[in-house]
Parts: structure tokens; sequence; C-alpha cells
């Protein structure tokens, strides 16, 4: 770090440098941007707060201050992203002990988020009025989607080459950069990279669809930037001309993982499939579903042991 071992610096720029130092270039921009966000809160909540007086209770005021407008989870992400700044800056003699020990999380009540997803029926009914032509377009994307369960980068990034045909699978190993200059980007996690089982439908569709397309471009991307609202806008038309819940994207993957619980597909491979990074993330964001097919496991169970 570029400071004298005085700690009477800002700690605002303290951990501005220390982002440019150790995160630039290290993390992925979505992850930077993360952190980048926390320095501006650091700045606008203790603008003038020296290094050197970064006590516990210092410490801990900021995160209560923060918690104030944010749900527990945020602020808990917030005081990860700034451990590691502060544990550096004791590890250079810059504050005498770790003013995050102990820190207590505080945060508002998280609101009720409901997920949308269509039912199998809706599902059927949006397919069916899938316009298919010869040539890619957003249709294509959106049968992928709900056939995958990829998220929106994900699937933007597949090219003809991550299909395998012969055994039914489509391989995710790539993001696309939609949100800034375009071009290839690593998945979100070391999970995110999977082979996904696919339909004899799927094979037969994108066999004749990427049949003359180049091997290494992506199929949905061309010379125009894409926006996810110009996908989920075609979405939301054929929604509405099909008279089902107009859901985005993002809740096609969700429609998918609940079709495959409600199949009885276990939520192990639901995970897998979706490219979780630990079966907890399928478990705490299909809860109200699992719950319901607890209530029916309940049923079965009573049923079998009534018939022993």
């Amino acid at each position: 770090m570029l400071y004298e071992v005085n700690g009477k610096e800002r700690f605002c720029e303290y951990y501005k440098q220390w982002i440019e130092v150790y995160k630039k270039d290290a993390i992925r921009e979505a992850t930077l941007a993360k952190y980048q966000m926390t320095y501006k809160w650091v700045k606008r909540l203790v603008p003038d707060l020296r290094v050197s007086e970064l006590n516990r209770t210092a410490y801990q005021k900021l995160l209560n201050d923060y918690a104030k407008e944010h749900e527990r989870q945020t602020t808990l992400d917030f005081h990860h992203q700034l451990k590691g700044a502060i544990l550096d800056a004791v590890d250079e003699g810059l504050i005498e002990r770790d003013p995050t020990r102990k820190a207590i999380i505080k945060g508002k009540t998280p609101k009720v988020k409901k997920i949308k997803y269509l039912n199998q029926f809706e599902l059927h009914t949006l397919i069916a009025h899938l316009d298919i032509k010869e040539e890619p377009n957003w249709d294509w994307f959106i049968l992928l989607v709900a056939k995958t369960g990829m998220r929106f980068s994900e699937a933007l990034a597949i090219t003809p080459a991550d299909f395998d045909f012969a055994r039914q699978t489509l391989s995710v190993s790539k993001t696309w950069d939609y949100k800034g200059e375009g071009g290839f980007l690593p998945t979100k996690n070391k999970s995110s990279v999977r082979k996904i089982q696919i339909d004899w439908q799927i094979v037969v569709k994108f066999s004749e669809l990427v049949k003359h397309l180049p091997e290494d471009k992506p199929i949905f991307v061309g010379e125009d930037k894409v926006y996810n609202s110009t996908v989920n806008d075609v979405l939301a038309r054929h929604c509405k001309m099909c008279g089902i819940s107009e859901i985005s994207i993002h809740g096609l993957r969700h429609t998918h993982a609940s079709l495959l619980l409600f199949a009885g597909v276990s939520i192990a491979s639901v995970a897998r499939r979706l490219g979780h990074a630990s079966m907890t993330t399928t478990q705490k964001t299909y809860l109200h579903i699992i719950q319901e097919l607890e209530n029916k496991d309940v049923d079965l169970v009573m049923r079998t042991l009534s018939g022993l």
C-alpha cells in the first residue's frame, strides 16, 4: 500500500486504494462493482473517519448506519467486503486491534419476494406459441432457456460447438458480457461450469438451426448490443397473447426448476442443473415449493404406513 504507517489517512480513501491494488483485475467486473459500491457507502457514512480511529465501536456504528437502509444479508456482504481491507490495515500496523471482531450484523426485515413462474400448462402454451423460424431469433432463445434453466448471460454465450447432439448434452462454460462491451466472460462460479442434458426435441430443432452457423460464435448475439429488457419484452408479449402470467427470462429459469421439483427430481440434481454453488441456494430460492412437496410427502408416508 502507498500509505505511511501513521494511520492518519481517511478510511474511505484507504479502502479505495485497497480495492485498486488488491481487487482490480483479480475479480469479475460485476464483483468489483460491488466493492466500489461499498466504497461509496463508506464515503457517504464516514467521510472523515481516520484509519487509526477505526475501533470496534466506530466499526459497529458504521455497520448499524448501513443496516438502517439495507436487509441483513446485504449488511453481511458489506461487512465481508470491508473486512479484508481492515485486516490488511491491522497487518500493516495502521490499526492496533481487529475492529471487526464480534461485529453484530443487523438489517431491515427482508421483503417477501414472490417468485414468478409458470405452471406446466402455461409453459406448454408458451412454447406452442413461439415462432420458431429457420434463422435464430429471440423465440429460439426463449425455448432454450425454458428447456435448460440457464441464466440469461449463459444462454447468450452458447455457440454451436457447445452442443453434443450425440450425447444429448449442452456445455455451459462461459457467459456473455451483455452489460459491458460484449465478449465472453467466466461463469458466475465453478459450479456453473456444467453439462446440461437436453431432450430429443431440442436436439432435433437445434441440430438443424446451427448446421450452417460458425462453431465458435454465439448463436444469439449479432452486431448490435443485447439488452435484457429486449428479450423480456418479447417474452412478455408472448405471455400476454397466450393469456398466461407475464414473467421475465429469469422467471423461465424459475419455471424450469419448479417443474423439475414438482416432478420429483431431487434438489441435488436441480442444483447441479442450475449451476448453483450449493444445494442451500436451491433450498432457499425454492423453499415454498419444497414445503408444498413436503406436505404431499406427509400424505404419501401416511398412506404407505396405513397399508402395512
